[in-house]
Formats: C-alpha cells, sequence, structure tokens
C-alpha cells in the first residue's frame, strides 16, 4: 500500500517539521508500505527521515520571472523529486487546463520526478452515469505519457473531497478495474479516506494505496489510518 498525505493549505513550517519527524519515528523500521508527505511549499525542508517528502505544485522551470512560484531550483535545495500534477481544486479552483496539466507533466517527466497525477470526476458528470465517468477519466489522460516508469495514478472522485462523503465499494472497485484495465500502474484512491472506511477501501481489488487530506493533518489520524488498514 501507498499512504500519500496531502496537507494541502494546512500547517506551518514549525508544525510540519514537527509532525514529521513524529511520523518518522513511529513508522521507522516497522512499516512495509510506501509513505509520502505533500506539505505546503512554506514547510519544504531536507529531513533525514525513512519515507517520501513531496511538493503539491511547482511551475514547469528551472528557474525564472513566475512570480508566487516555486521551480527546480527551489525544490533542488532539497533534494525534492516527487511532485503533485493534475489535482482537481488545481484544476478546478486555479483553472488550470490540461494543456497546463501535460505542459508539467512532461517537464517533470524530463527530469525523472516520480509524478503523482490526479484525475476525477464531478458531481455533474457523476450523475450522467459510469460511462460518462470513463469518457471523462480517460479524457484527463490525453497527452500523459501513461507508460512512464515514474507515474502513480491518484483517482478522486471530486464530489467526495473534503465532503465527508465517498463513493461506495461498488464505485471504487468499478472505476478502478476500469481504470487498471487501461493503465498499468499503481492506482490511488482519494475522496475522505479516514480511519473508519481505510479497511473497507484497502482491501478493493485495484486500489494500491489511498491519497489523503483531512485525515492526514493529525499525525495520530494518519497512524491510526495506517493501523486500521493492518487488523
Amino acid at each position: 500500500m501507498i499512504y500519500a498525505g496531502n496537507f494541502k493549505t494546512n500547517h506551518t513550517r514549525a508544525s510540519t517539521a514537527s509532525y514529521i519527524l513524529a511520523l518518522n519515528s513511529a513508522i521507522e523500521g516497522k512499516k512495509k508500505d510506501r509513505v509520502v508527505i505533500f506539505p505546503p511549499i512554506s514547510a519544504l525542508d531536507s529531513f533525514d527521515i525513512s519515507f517520501t517528502i513531496g511538493v503539491q505544485n511547482a511551475y514547469p522551470t528551472q528557474k525564472g520571472a513566475f512570480t508566487g512560484e516555486i521551480g527546480v531550483e527551489q525544490l533542488d535545495e532539497f533534494g525534492i523529486k516527487t511532485i503533485l500534477i493534475g489535482h482537481s481544486e488545481r484544476r478546478e479552483i486555479l483553472k488550470e487546463t490540461q494543456d497546463k496539466v501535460v505542459e508539467k507533466f512532461n517537464f517533470f517527466k524530463s527530469l525523472g520526478f516520480e509524478i503523482f497525477y490526479c484525475i476525477g470526476e464531478p458531481l455533474s458528470v457523476r450523475e450522467m452515469g459510469e460511462g460518462k465517468v470513463k469518457e471523462y477519466l480517460l479524457s484527463q489522460f490525453d497527452g500523459i505519457d501513461i507508460a512512464y516508469d515514474k507515474l502513480i495514478v491518484a483517482y478522486e472522485p471530486i464530489w467526495a473531497i473534503g465532503t465527508g462523503r465517498s463513493a461506495s465499494v461498488e464505485d471504487i472497485r468499478s472505476i478502478h478495474q476500469f481504470l487498471k484495465s487501461h493503465i498499468d500502474k499503481p492506482l490511488l484512491y482519494g475522496g475522505s479516506v479516514n480511519p473508519s472506511n481505510i479497511g473497507e477501501i484497502g482491501s478493493i481489488d485495484g486500489v494500491d494505496g489511498v491519497l489523503v487530506g483531512s485525515a492526514s493533518l493529525k499525525v495520530e489520524s494518519f497512524l491510526e489510518l495506517m493501523g486500521s488498514r493492518d487488523e
């Protein structure tokens, strides 16, 4: 299993450092599962830990005149080579088009980054039926090299992110099996994953891990989530 925690715009530099050190102390030498944390950009740093720190977003550039962004020069300072691309909040709220997502993907692919690539459908598409959902999800791979060896895919139904509402087990199973038939890569599920539903979600065939938002913000909750999966 891959357990990825996305802090989004939560935590400070100090609280992130405390979290990361506490998490490392709790899991070092004990977990065989993969753990990745995506802290806020202001909290990026170098840590002597047993898991991976990734970046939630970066501009496809080494450096330059891109106000409010960070580039590879800043990521290199902390040895970060893992990035989240295509998250629905960047697509929906910040209006990143598929063309911009592809530009980012190709740039960071060319540098050998591990890419967590997010896809997901809004409620309006979900209500049109599973056929439209599948068509919509496949369209989010337009221009994306699905054979890239450092690609991890995260399926996050937009209507289930941060709402407390998770897709049904059958919904998740159906979509993951469909995606697995097209893409031979690790496939994570995200969307209100928490300690109470991780056991059920993690046992679904085709779910290789989870991308967690609010349930990852407290180290105790994230550890409980990982422990619940082992029970």
